[in-house]
């Protein structure tokens, strides 16, 4: 499949994207393809290893005479975000990726891509299957887990990297070199909720909201766009005068993805069915009033649940209802207090952009993306990921979802944090990539703070005499089934990295 890539150039950067479009590796499930990477690596004489967390190490000695040239390690992650649209069935753990060109721009038919951190990986296999390269000790790290927790990364084994200069290539945005990233955690919130049968007057209703464009949590975070588990929680809010309780919901799958879609299953007087979806129609409009010129999409749907009503599994896929069954009879919905009192936290948590930094001018200083929410027979779960340029304002988040929270008797916890990347502005690595920029391509490179959990903070932690810098091409809608990434850049994003490693093996600018 997608045979059609070998016809683009790089042609070694497209061969090895190929591979992993073909090759399933959602977060967790990268064991297939490191063994693929292994096998090619061998069959080329490179050393190998694995540490205890999975993590993929290769190494490829000097070219003759570059010996003593400071070491490299080009790094980047293997797993991809699974996101699929909701008609379009796919199996992240066995279906390839379906790719197409359009208009200058590599897609996938309604799902994630994996140019992040496809196109990084790729771009490493072919660097070290480049023999007409003049490079110094070359080592390519491939992480896992890294779309989910950060997993890989923070539990990197120490003292196992011998470079001395670390090229992160998970970034974004062409012209642009990144020199600091954002620090974050996961927030979990759980809570047993009390339920109650349904009365006799009650019906069962789905209420779907579905459309928006979704991103990455971190990136597309300042833009405006809508998150259907907000939004979905405010139409619920506007229900409450008819009577509504919850029964149960689903919305979001990942929390580093801004939410496109959020479903729930209502327990609704018979004789407010009327007010109901006249209610709807009015949300409706202002909700795509309020989106317009940045997320057009939005639709809300309000439907009598049949007789046997489909329950909602906790572990569904992406964009897949669960197919057990159970009669509307023998359902039971939130008390109304317990009801009221969940859509009224959900209404005031914390998402969002929360403060904009001072010290880089036009990057988001602290966000939280209320990125996964599920309630089912009264199991309340929420997963949200904090993120900010300042460990200490990601601690207070946490604390406030634990303060709001508690008031409602649920459990609030913090999981996977990792730190933050520091800038080093003067770093002579950062030199050398703004000179040889301006030599091959003309411009200066934009030297940015990127607001998204890069793995060089962590690694640096590890090992903190390296010197890093992070670039990569033209990608947009990561996160998304609207992902894509702009061929063009991905040449000039070959021509620099090939020539960096060049200068730092030469010690020269370019």
């Amino acid at each position: 499949m997608n045979d059609h890539l070998d016809s683009l150039t790089p042609a070694p950067l497209w061969r090895h994207f190929r591979t992993l479009c073909n090759t399933p590796r959602p977060s967790g499930h990268e064991a297939q393809l490191a063994r693929t990477i292994v096998d090619w690596a061998s069959a080329r004489g490179m050393s190998h290893d694995f540490d205890a967390a999975g993590n993929l190490l290769i190494r490829k000695p000097a070219s003759p005479g570059r010996e003593k040239a400071p070491g490299v390690v080009l790094q980047g992650h293997l797993d991809m975000v699974a996101q699929a649209n909701a008609d379009r069935p796919h199996d992240f753990t066995t279906d390839p990726i379906e790719t197409y060109v359009a208009d200058g721009w590599l897609h996938a038919r309604d799902t994630t891509l994996g140019a992040d951190n496809g196109m990084g990986v790729a771009a490493a296999l072919a660097i070290l299957e480049d023999d007409t390269l003049e490079h110094g000790p070359l080592e390519a790290l491939f992480t896992v887990e890294e779309e989910s927790s950060m997993g890989g990364a923070l539990k990197l084994a120490e003292g196992w990297l011998e470079g001395d200069i670390l090229l992160n290539l998970d970034s974004e945005d062409r012209g642009q070199v990144y020199i600091g990233c954002a620090g974050g955690a996961d927030v979990v919130v759980e809570a047993n909720l009390p339920t109650s049968a349904l009365r006799d007057d009650e019906r069962v209703w789905r209420l779907s909201l579905t459309g928006l464009a979704g991103g990455h949590s971190g990136i597309d975070i300042d833009k405006g766009r809508g998150n259907a588990n907000r939004l979905l929680v405010r139409v619920l809010r506007a229900l409450e005068p008819c009577g509504a309780r919850l029964i149960d919901y689903r919305g979001g799958t990942l929390r580093n993805a801004l939410p496109r879609e959020a479903f729930a299953t209502l327990a609704l007087a018979a004789d407010e069915s009327e007010a109901a979806q006249a209610r709807l129609a009015e949300l409706q409009a202002e909700l795509v009033a309020e989106l317009a010129g940045v997320d057009e999409g939005l639709t809300l749907a309000l439907s009598m649940a049949p007789e046997a009503a489909p329950g909602m599994a906790s572990e569904a896929a992406p964009g897949m209802a669960s197919e057990e069954t159970m009669p509307a009879g023998t359902q039971e919905a939130l008390t109304a207090t317990a009801s009221h009192m969940l859509i009224a936290a959900l209404h005031v948590a914390p998402y969002g952009v929360e403060r904009m930094s001072v010290e880089v001018p036009g990057v988001v200083e602290t966000s939280n993306n209320l990125g996964v929410v599920s309630l089912e027979s009264g199991r309340f779960h929420l997963c949200a990921l904090v993120r900010s340029l300042r460990d200490s304002a990601t601690a207070d988040i946490a604390d406030r979802f634990r303060a709001l929270f508690g008031l409602i008797g649920a459990e609030t916890r913090v999981e996977n944090a990792y730190p933050g990347w520091t800038p080093e502005p003067d770093s002579p690595l950062l030199t050398r990539f703004r000179e040889l920029h301006q030599q091959k391509l003309g411009v200066d490179p934009e030297v940015k703070v990127i607001h998204a959990g890069l793995e060089c903070g962590i690694l640096g932690g590890k090992y903190p005499a390296l010197e890093m810098i992070s670039f990569g091409p033209q990608i947009r809608g990561a996160h998304s089934p609207d992902e894509r990434v702009e061929i063009d850049s991905v040449e000039e994003f070959w021509l620099l990295l090939r020539a960096l490693i060049e200068a730092l093996a030469s010690g020269r600018a370019a």
